[in-house]
């Protein structure tokens, strides 16, 4: 297992971090990527090679694949954990900010896809794993862009799972539910500065409240557990397309499945108004 290279984005924190050291504790030589190289000091400690890495710009993300290959001669996974969550209502958001969200969160990883498709494809193997949600498969209000990125991200893979089944290389979906990470926080803070004011003010705080309860306590599952299942995708002969874990994500994907809008819809505000107690 020595042999097999791993590219992890998004690993200064979080889901990222916990992957990152997941991938490494099972063998594999792990270049974690990140902005903030900074907050990745003790992976490098634990021998794992921190990048830079800003996955909306082109050089950025060339130049770290190519060192990847300088350095350990392949790249065997690339899991594309790099994103963030954009809420606020459709009328109050810059079109700059919408377009900001589908950079991050589906152009970078689609990029970064591109460029390590034909080191895969040479190899004649290769996993790509790129981290959705279950906000893939469902919906909740003032997250039409965060919704519309993952919704895409979904499509965009099942597509790439098929073009490049013939080369060996599995692409795999992470679908988490909710965990305990950075990202309800931030999320929440961005959908107060964007709708916290205005037409959608009452349920921009209450939509808020639910993602970053008061009390400071982050609801949700570990990060070890998206990291767990993602060491399963990578490790498995014959990976699932999907892997649902987390908070709620199973629940939630199959009452998607079987219930009508209506009723789907009417869920999700109780599931909302519940949370935000």
């Amino acid at each position: 297992m020595s042999s097999k290279v791993a590219l992890v984005t998004g690993a200064s924190s979080g889901i990222g971090e916990a992957t990152a050291l997941k991938l490494h504790e099972l063998g594999y030589t792990v270049h974690a990527a990140a902005r903030r190289v900074e907050r990745m000091t003790h992976l490098a400690e634990r021998g794992i090679h921190p990048l830079a890495m800003d996955v909306t710009d082109d050089d950025s993300m060339r130049g770290g694949v190519e060192r990847i290959v300088a350095e350990s001669g392949r790249v065997d996974v690339l899991v594309n954990n790099a994103g963030y969550g954009s809420y606020g209502a459709l009328e109050d958001v810059p079109m700059s900010e919408a377009r900001y969200q589908f950079e991050v969160n589906v152009f970078g990883a689609a990029r970064l896809a591109q460029l390590v498709l034909p080191h895969m494809r040479a190899q004649r193997g290769g996993r790509i794993v790129n981290v959705s949600s279950m906000g893939g498969k469902i919906y909740t209000p003032l997250g039409s862009w965060y919704h519309a990125t993952k919704f895409a991200t979904e499509g965009l893979s099942d597509c790439l799972r098929l073009e490049v089944a013939p080369f060996g290389v599995h692409v795999v979906l992470i679908e988490p539910g909710g965990i305990k990470t950075e990202w309800g926080g931030i999320a929440a803070d961005h959908l107060l500065k964007v709708s916290g004011e205005g037409a959608y003010a009452d349920r921009a705080t209450a939509v808020a409240s639910a993602m970053n309860p008061a009390n400071g306590e982050a609801r949700g599952s570990e990060p070890s557990v998206v990291a767990d299942a993602i060491a399963k995708a990578v490790t498995a002969r014959r990976p699932k397309a999907r892997y649902a874990m987390g908070l709620g994500a199973r629940p939630a994907i199959l009452a998607r499945r079987v219930l009508p809008d209506h009723a789907m819809d009417t869920l999700v505000n109780f599931t909302l108004r519940a949370a935000a107690r």
